[in-house]
């Protein structure tokens, strides 16, 4: 391996060699001085070559590849729509985009584009988090890319952040709520509330993903595509001893949107009754650490949007906190 240099003295050249691969070749020059700096030269590029090769330049794979085979892989059911709207998007604006750089700069147009047009800033997160999502797994799972840049693509936290958590009182009135006819659907509902699990998590479900009391989730069945243990209490446990659930995510729907009527509030959606879970593990005095576990955030910034504490708790504070002005009248 390497170039060498040597004289032809019968002819009065300088011959350049090189054997790579198996294959010799050779080039022919007039005076040394051109064929050492020709020598120099090749063997920089070899070298850079065989690192790039190693280290850097693999197989190049589009975004619609990547995107395809999450779809074929994990359960996405929960990111169905965003996922239609974002290649779409790709389709029309950069097609044949390559996972890297190019991706990235390409997601950065798609974010800006969204906000011209208008739409909520939770909107553009959620087709933001698909494109993150892609670039997470060719890193981390299938070894298409040589750096970790999912991270590099920022989801601001919405302006218009929505705080609806219902107390305990108000879930079992919605609980309620559900039509006689929606029983499988009615144990999904609960479910929800007692796990705080997403509704594509629960329809995903298999006896498989249950043990000792807990529910755990593989990598292909969390949105994050890592595993989650989601511990499960005595109400919680008859209703994963038939799985996986004999319903769809449509009849799911239809029945919450009924329950909701019922109880004369429209404003509320099946994904608020995971922030209701991660709300009243707050109020208990659960640590938000352990709430980001078993919701499976990335992060305590994205737990402490949905997890506010009880404002009742304050009073708790209030009353341990010292008398300042007792201090001084103490010294004197």
């Amino acid at each position: 391996m390497g170039f060498t240099v040597s004289q032809r003295k019968d002819r009065n050249t300088w011959v350049v060699r090189c054997t790579i691969d198996g294959q010799r070749t050779q080039r022919t020059f007039r005076t040394e001085g051109e064929a050492r700096q020709f020598a120099l030269k090749a063997e920089a590029q070899r070298q850079e070559d065989e690192f790039n090769g190693v280290m850097g330049r693999k197989p190049k794979f589009t975004f619609s590849e990547g995107l395809q085979r999450m779809v074929s892989e994990y359960d996405v059911r929960s990111q169905k729509q965003h996922i239609l709207l974002v290649a779409k998007w790709m389709d029309d604006h950069a097609p044949s985009v390559i996972i890297g750089q190019e991706l990235l700069d390409a997601a950065r147009k798609m974010q800006k584009a969204l906000k011209e047009k208008g739409l909520a800033q939770s909107t553009i997160n959620n087709r933001t988090q698909v494109i993150k999502r892609v670039l997470s797994l060719a890193y981390r799972e299938w070894d298409w890319i040589d750096l970790p840049l999912d991270g590099k693509l920022r989801k601001p936290s919405p302006k218009n952040e929505r705080h609806i958590y219902l107390t305990e009182v108000e879930l079992a009135e919605l609980l309620e709520a559900v039509p006689e006819r929606y029983r499988v659907e009615r144990r999904v509902i609960l479910l929800a509330m007692l796990t705080g699990m997403r509704r594509g998590e629960l329809l995903g479900l298999e006896p498989g993903n249950v043990h000792n009391g807990r529910v755990v989730l593989r990598p292909n069945q969390t949105k994050s595509g890592k595993p989650r243990v989601i511990p499960l209490t005595e109400e919680a446990l008859p209703l994963v001893e038939s799985l996986p659930f004999d319903t769809t995510g449509d009849r799911v729907r239809g029945a919450f949107e009924k329950a909701r009527e019922k109880i004369d509030r429209p404003e509320i959606r099946f994904h608020d009754l995971r922030h209701c879970y991660a709300s009243l593990l707050a109020s208990k005095g659960e640590a938000l650490t352990s709430i980001r576990d078993l919701l499976g955030h990335s992060s305590l910034v994205v737990t402490s949007r949905y997890a506010h504490a009880d404002p009742a708790r304050w009073d708790g504070v209030m009353t341990r906190l010292p008398k300042i002005s007792n201090q001084t009248a103490t010294k004197h």
